[in-house]
Protein backbone atom coordinates (compact mmCIF):
# COMPACT_ATOMS: atom_id res chain seq x y z
CA UNK A 1 0.00 0.00 0.00
CA UNK A 2 1.12 3.40 -1.16
CA UNK A 3 2.45 5.90 1.60
CA UNK A 4 1.68 8.84 -0.50
CA UNK A 5 -1.71 10.21 0.49
CA UNK A 6 -3.55 12.92 -1.10
CA UNK A 7 -6.64 15.31 -0.40
CA UNK A 8 -9.81 13.65 -1.54
CA UNK A 9 -10.90 15.86 -4.24
CA UNK A 10 -10.04 18.96 -5.81
CA UNK A 11 -12.15 21.70 -8.12
CA UNK A 12 -10.85 22.32 -11.21
CA UNK A 13 -11.34 25.82 -12.99
CA UNK A 14 -11.60 25.43 -16.38
CA UNK A 15 -9.60 28.45 -18.72
CA UNK A 16 -9.07 27.67 -21.59
CA UNK A 17 -12.01 29.93 -22.80
CA UNK A 18 -9.78 32.58 -21.22
CA UNK A 19 -6.45 32.02 -20.84
CA UNK A 20 -6.21 29.44 -24.01
CA UNK A 21 -7.78 31.57 -25.98
CA UNK A 22 -6.19 34.74 -26.12
CA UNK A 23 -3.19 32.98 -27.62
CA UNK A 24 -4.84 32.18 -30.42
CA UNK A 25 -4.97 34.40 -33.41
CA UNK A 26 -8.09 33.07 -34.96
CA UNK A 27 -11.03 34.49 -33.35
CA UNK A 28 -13.54 32.10 -32.34
CA UNK A 29 -17.21 32.51 -32.61
CA UNK A 30 -19.51 33.42 -30.12
CA UNK A 31 -21.83 30.72 -30.84
CA UNK A 32 -18.73 27.86 -30.92
CA UNK A 33 -17.79 29.02 -27.24
CA UNK A 34 -21.24 28.89 -25.91
CA UNK A 35 -20.81 25.06 -27.06
CA UNK A 36 -17.59 25.06 -25.34
CA UNK A 37 -18.98 25.73 -22.51
CA UNK A 38 -21.72 22.95 -22.99
CA UNK A 39 -19.82 20.46 -23.48
CA UNK A 40 -17.66 21.00 -20.46
CA UNK A 41 -20.91 21.06 -18.28
CA UNK A 42 -21.22 18.09 -20.28
CA UNK A 43 -18.57 16.56 -18.67
CA UNK A 44 -19.19 17.82 -15.28
CA UNK A 45 -16.52 20.97 -15.20
CA UNK A 46 -18.56 23.20 -12.54
CA UNK A 47 -16.02 25.93 -12.10
CA UNK A 48 -15.34 27.93 -15.88
CA UNK A 49 -13.45 31.35 -16.47
CA UNK A 50 -15.10 31.90 -19.37
CA UNK A 51 -13.60 35.67 -20.61
CA UNK A 52 -11.61 38.76 -19.82
CA UNK A 53 -12.69 42.22 -19.49
CA UNK A 54 -9.71 43.14 -21.44
CA UNK A 55 -9.69 46.73 -23.49
CA UNK A 56 -11.01 45.02 -27.08
CA UNK A 57 -7.98 46.42 -28.93
CA UNK A 58 -5.75 44.49 -26.76
CA UNK A 59 -7.74 40.70 -26.63
CA UNK A 60 -9.84 41.50 -30.07
CA UNK A 61 -10.14 37.34 -29.74
CA UNK A 62 -11.95 37.98 -26.29
CA UNK A 63 -14.10 41.56 -27.20
CA UNK A 64 -17.36 39.45 -26.93
CA UNK A 65 -17.59 38.70 -22.94
CA UNK A 66 -20.38 40.38 -22.46
CA UNK A 67 -22.22 38.03 -25.77
CA UNK A 68 -21.05 35.15 -24.10
CA UNK A 69 -22.00 35.33 -20.71
CA UNK A 70 -25.88 36.63 -21.85
CA UNK A 71 -25.61 32.89 -23.73
CA UNK A 72 -24.16 30.72 -21.87
CA UNK A 73 -26.35 27.95 -20.10
CA UNK A 74 -27.19 28.98 -16.09
CA UNK A 75 -27.23 25.57 -14.36
CA UNK A 76 -27.59 25.18 -10.78
CA UNK A 77 -24.05 24.43 -9.68
CA UNK A 78 -22.37 25.64 -12.62
CA UNK A 79 -19.95 28.70 -11.28
CA UNK A 80 -18.73 31.63 -14.19
CA UNK A 81 -15.56 33.93 -13.59
CA UNK A 82 -14.42 36.48 -15.69
CA UNK A 83 -10.50 38.29 -15.75
CA UNK A 84 -10.94 41.96 -14.97
CA UNK A 85 -7.57 43.40 -15.30
CA UNK A 86 -8.30 46.76 -14.24
CA UNK A 87 -11.25 49.15 -12.83
CA UNK A 88 -12.48 49.92 -16.29
CA UNK A 89 -12.85 45.97 -17.77
CA UNK A 90 -14.45 45.41 -13.81
CA UNK A 91 -16.96 47.89 -14.08
CA UNK A 92 -18.34 45.96 -17.43
CA UNK A 93 -18.01 42.50 -15.86
CA UNK A 94 -20.02 44.24 -12.87
CA UNK A 95 -23.04 44.26 -15.76
CA UNK A 96 -23.09 40.83 -16.12
CA UNK A 97 -24.21 38.02 -14.32
CA UNK A 98 -20.71 36.39 -12.76
CA UNK A 99 -20.30 34.19 -9.56
CA UNK A 100 -16.65 35.66 -9.46
CA UNK A 101 -14.04 38.63 -10.74
CA UNK A 102 -10.82 37.82 -10.73
CA UNK A 103 -8.96 40.52 -10.63
CA UNK A 104 -4.87 40.57 -11.34
CA UNK A 105 -1.67 41.49 -9.85
CA UNK A 106 1.41 40.84 -9.39
CA UNK A 107 5.13 40.81 -7.70
CA UNK A 108 7.08 42.58 -10.26
CA UNK A 109 7.31 45.76 -11.16
CA UNK A 110 8.25 46.07 -14.50
CA UNK A 111 6.36 43.04 -15.42
CA UNK A 112 3.04 44.60 -13.70
CA UNK A 113 3.88 47.53 -16.19
CA UNK A 114 3.85 45.25 -19.30
CA UNK A 115 1.29 43.41 -18.45
CA UNK A 116 -1.50 45.61 -17.44
CA UNK A 117 0.08 49.36 -18.05
CA UNK A 118 0.37 49.85 -14.39
CA UNK A 119 2.88 49.44 -10.92
CA UNK A 120 2.23 47.29 -8.12
CA UNK A 121 1.09 49.91 -6.02
CA UNK A 122 -1.42 51.16 -8.54
CA UNK A 123 -2.82 47.74 -8.91
CA UNK A 124 -2.78 47.08 -5.74
CA UNK A 125 -4.74 50.41 -5.03
CA UNK A 126 -7.56 49.61 -7.10
CA UNK A 127 -8.31 46.21 -5.52
CA UNK A 128 -10.79 47.37 -3.05
CA UNK A 129 -12.84 49.11 -5.54
CA UNK A 130 -13.23 46.12 -7.60
CA UNK A 131 -13.57 43.86 -4.43
CA UNK A 132 -17.09 46.84 -4.09
CA UNK A 133 -18.04 46.16 -7.67
CA UNK A 134 -17.85 42.59 -7.48
CA UNK A 135 -20.27 42.35 -4.32
CA UNK A 136 -22.44 44.99 -5.93
CA UNK A 137 -23.06 42.78 -8.43
CA UNK A 138 -23.71 39.66 -6.33
CA UNK A 139 -20.17 38.30 -7.13
CA UNK A 140 -17.06 37.73 -4.85
CA UNK A 141 -13.53 38.21 -5.87
CA UNK A 142 -10.21 36.42 -6.34
CA UNK A 143 -7.20 37.87 -6.73
CA UNK A 144 -4.63 36.05 -9.55
CA UNK A 145 -0.88 36.93 -8.15
CA UNK A 146 1.30 36.77 -11.37
CA UNK A 147 5.01 35.69 -11.09
CA UNK A 148 4.05 34.44 -7.80
CA UNK A 149 6.96 31.83 -7.88
CA UNK A 150 9.50 33.03 -10.36
CA UNK A 151 10.17 36.22 -12.84
CA UNK A 152 12.27 36.55 -16.34
CA UNK A 153 15.34 38.55 -15.65
CA UNK A 154 15.21 38.52 -11.76
CA UNK A 155 14.61 34.47 -10.37
CA UNK A 156 12.92 33.77 -7.93
CA UNK A 157 10.23 34.94 -6.29
CA UNK A 158 10.95 36.38 -2.78
CA UNK A 159 8.02 34.53 -0.14
CA UNK A 160 7.49 37.84 1.67
CA UNK A 161 6.36 39.79 -1.45
CA UNK A 162 3.57 36.86 -2.21
CA UNK A 163 2.67 36.61 1.50
CA UNK A 164 2.29 40.46 1.62
CA UNK A 165 0.34 40.39 -2.02
CA UNK A 166 -1.78 38.10 -0.47
CA UNK A 167 -2.49 40.16 2.66
CA UNK A 168 -3.64 43.21 0.36
CA UNK A 169 -5.80 40.63 -1.33
CA UNK A 170 -7.69 39.72 1.82
CA UNK A 171 -7.86 43.03 2.95
CA UNK A 172 -9.50 43.90 0.02
CA UNK A 173 -12.08 41.53 0.31
CA UNK A 174 -11.10 38.39 -1.93
CA UNK A 175 -12.49 35.02 -0.95
CA UNK A 176 -9.70 33.35 -2.66
CA UNK A 177 -6.08 34.06 -4.45
CA UNK A 178 -4.96 31.93 -7.03
CA UNK A 179 -0.76 31.40 -7.23
CA UNK A 180 0.05 32.31 -11.08
CA UNK A 181 3.34 30.03 -12.67
CA UNK A 182 3.43 32.83 -14.84
CA UNK A 183 6.37 31.49 -16.70
CA UNK A 184 6.25 27.94 -15.74
CA UNK A 185 9.29 27.87 -13.59
CA UNK A 186 7.80 26.98 -10.22
CA UNK A 187 9.16 23.52 -8.11
CA UNK A 188 7.66 21.58 -5.85
CA UNK A 189 9.19 22.73 -3.12
CA UNK A 190 8.22 26.24 -3.99
CA UNK A 191 4.23 25.17 -4.24
CA UNK A 192 4.52 23.27 -0.53
CA UNK A 193 6.35 26.14 1.03
CA UNK A 194 3.43 28.72 -0.73
CA UNK A 195 1.08 26.54 0.52
CA UNK A 196 2.04 26.27 3.53
CA UNK A 197 2.96 29.73 4.12
CA UNK A 198 -0.58 31.16 3.29
CA UNK A 199 -2.80 28.80 5.04
CA UNK A 200 -0.83 29.45 8.30
CA UNK A 201 -1.22 33.06 7.65
CA UNK A 202 -4.57 33.09 6.61
CA UNK A 203 -6.43 29.89 7.62
CA UNK A 204 -10.25 30.53 5.68
CA UNK A 205 -8.76 31.60 2.37
CA UNK A 206 -9.18 29.44 -0.58
CA UNK A 207 -6.29 29.31 -2.21
CA UNK A 208 -5.39 27.51 -6.11
CA UNK A 209 -2.88 27.25 -8.11
CA UNK A 210 -2.90 28.28 -11.96
CA UNK A 211 0.19 26.32 -13.39
CA UNK A 212 1.94 26.48 -16.64
CA UNK A 213 4.13 24.01 -18.61
CA UNK A 214 7.26 24.78 -19.86
CA UNK A 215 9.59 23.58 -17.24
CA UNK A 216 8.10 20.36 -17.35
CA UNK A 217 7.17 20.69 -13.43
CA UNK A 218 3.67 20.73 -13.61
CA UNK A 219 2.44 17.50 -12.67
CA UNK A 220 4.74 17.53 -10.09
CA UNK A 221 3.88 20.64 -9.24
CA UNK A 222 0.31 19.34 -9.01
CA UNK A 223 1.40 16.17 -6.89
CA UNK A 224 3.11 18.34 -4.46
CA UNK A 225 0.04 20.84 -3.80
CA UNK A 226 -2.57 17.83 -3.54
CA UNK A 227 -0.23 16.42 -0.72
CA UNK A 228 -0.45 19.63 1.58
CA UNK A 229 -3.77 20.97 0.13
CA UNK A 230 -5.12 22.86 -2.63
CA UNK A 231 -8.80 24.27 -2.99
CA UNK A 232 -8.75 24.42 -7.16
CA UNK A 233 -6.51 23.84 -9.77
CA UNK A 234 -7.00 25.99 -13.18
CA UNK A 235 -5.84 24.01 -16.51
CA UNK A 236 -6.81 24.70 -20.22
CA UNK A 237 -8.09 22.43 -22.61
CA UNK A 238 -5.28 21.26 -24.86
CA UNK A 239 -2.91 22.83 -22.54
CA UNK A 240 -3.14 25.93 -24.92
CA UNK A 241 -2.57 29.45 -23.76
CA UNK A 242 -0.12 29.49 -21.06
CA UNK A 243 3.47 31.51 -21.54
CA UNK A 244 4.31 33.14 -24.64
CA UNK A 245 6.62 36.00 -23.67
CA UNK A 246 9.72 34.12 -23.80
CA UNK A 247 11.51 32.24 -26.16
CA UNK A 248 10.60 28.34 -26.17
CA UNK A 249 9.28 25.87 -28.48
CA UNK A 250 5.68 26.04 -28.71
CA UNK A 251 4.75 23.13 -27.25
CA UNK A 252 6.09 23.51 -23.95
CA UNK A 253 4.65 27.11 -23.55
CA UNK A 254 0.80 26.21 -22.80
CA UNK A 255 -0.81 25.90 -19.80
CA UNK A 256 -1.23 23.07 -17.77
CA UNK A 257 -3.58 20.76 -19.96
CA UNK A 258 -7.09 19.88 -18.50
CA UNK A 259 -6.98 16.52 -20.35
CA UNK A 260 -3.45 15.57 -18.42
CA UNK A 261 -4.94 17.44 -14.71
CA UNK A 262 -7.97 14.86 -15.15
CA UNK A 263 -5.76 11.90 -16.29
CA UNK A 264 -3.34 12.36 -13.29
CA UNK A 265 -5.96 13.05 -10.67
CA UNK A 266 -7.69 10.30 -11.76
CA UNK A 267 -4.67 7.57 -11.47
CA UNK A 268 -4.21 9.42 -7.95
CA UNK A 269 -7.74 8.61 -6.61
CA UNK A 270 -8.13 12.12 -6.42
CA UNK A 271 -11.97 13.03 -7.26
CA UNK A 272 -13.00 16.20 -9.68
CA UNK A 273 -16.71 15.40 -10.37
CA UNK A 274 -15.63 15.45 -14.27
CA UNK A 275 -15.72 12.43 -16.50
CA UNK A 276 -12.23 12.29 -18.25
CA UNK A 277 -14.01 10.53 -21.43
CA UNK A 278 -16.54 13.06 -21.62
CA UNK A 279 -14.01 15.42 -21.61
CA UNK A 280 -12.85 14.52 -24.85
CA UNK A 281 -16.06 16.01 -26.13
CA UNK A 282 -14.22 19.24 -25.65
CA UNK A 283 -11.51 19.04 -26.60
CA UNK A 284 -12.30 17.56 -30.10
CA UNK A 285 -14.12 20.78 -30.44
CA UNK A 286 -11.22 23.06 -29.06
CA UNK A 287 -8.88 21.81 -31.60
CA UNK A 288 -11.52 22.54 -34.83
CA UNK A 289 -12.27 25.61 -33.54
CA UNK A 290 -9.03 26.97 -32.88
CA UNK A 291 -6.74 25.69 -35.58
CA UNK A 292 -4.51 24.68 -33.02
CA UNK A 293 -3.05 21.11 -32.07
CA UNK A 294 -3.56 19.49 -29.08
CA UNK A 295 -0.59 19.68 -26.41
CA UNK A 296 -1.66 17.54 -23.91
CA UNK A 297 -0.37 13.87 -23.70
CA UNK A 298 -4.15 12.09 -23.21
CA UNK A 299 -5.17 13.19 -26.57
CA UNK A 300 -1.82 12.70 -28.23
CA UNK A 301 -0.99 9.48 -26.25
CA UNK A 302 -4.08 7.63 -25.25
CA UNK A 303 -6.27 7.47 -22.21
CA UNK A 304 -5.38 4.36 -20.26
CA UNK A 305 -8.57 3.15 -20.75
CA UNK A 306 -7.82 3.33 -24.92
CA UNK A 307 -4.68 1.39 -24.06
CA UNK A 308 -6.14 -1.08 -22.04
CA UNK A 309 -9.18 -1.76 -24.29
CA UNK A 310 -6.99 -1.62 -27.68
CA UNK A 311 -5.53 -4.78 -29.67
CA UNK A 312 -2.37 -5.32 -30.78
CA UNK A 313 -3.43 -5.30 -34.34
CA UNK A 314 -4.79 -2.09 -34.43
CA UNK A 315 -1.91 -0.56 -32.51
CA UNK A 316 0.63 -2.05 -35.38
CA UNK A 317 -1.63 -0.74 -37.85
CA UNK A 318 -2.16 2.60 -36.57
CA UNK A 319 1.45 3.32 -35.50
CA UNK A 320 3.80 4.34 -38.77
CA UNK A 321 6.66 2.47 -39.19
CA UNK A 322 5.77 -0.29 -36.75
CA UNK A 323 5.94 -3.95 -38.48
CA UNK A 324 5.02 -6.93 -37.17
CA UNK A 325 8.27 -8.08 -38.97
CA UNK A 326 11.21 -9.66 -36.90
CA UNK A 327 14.10 -7.92 -37.13
CA UNK A 328 16.87 -9.98 -38.58
CA UNK A 329 19.68 -11.38 -36.16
Amino acid sequence: MSSLTFQPGVRVVEVGLRDGLQSVERIVPTEAKVELVERMIDAGVRDIEVASFAHPRVLPQLADAEAVLAAVPRQPGVRYRALVPNLRGAHRAGQCELDYLVALTCCDEEVSRLNQGSGVAEVLADLPAIGEIARAAGAALIVGIAMAYFTPCVGATDPAIRLETVRRAVDAGAVGVYFGDTVGMANPVQIVDSLEATRAAFPTLEIGLHLHARNGFALANVLAALGVGVDWLESAFCGIGGDLWFPGEPDVLGNLPTEDLLAFTGALGVTTGIDEEAYARVSELARLTTGREALDHRSRGGSAREMTHARWSDILRTFKGVTTTRPRA
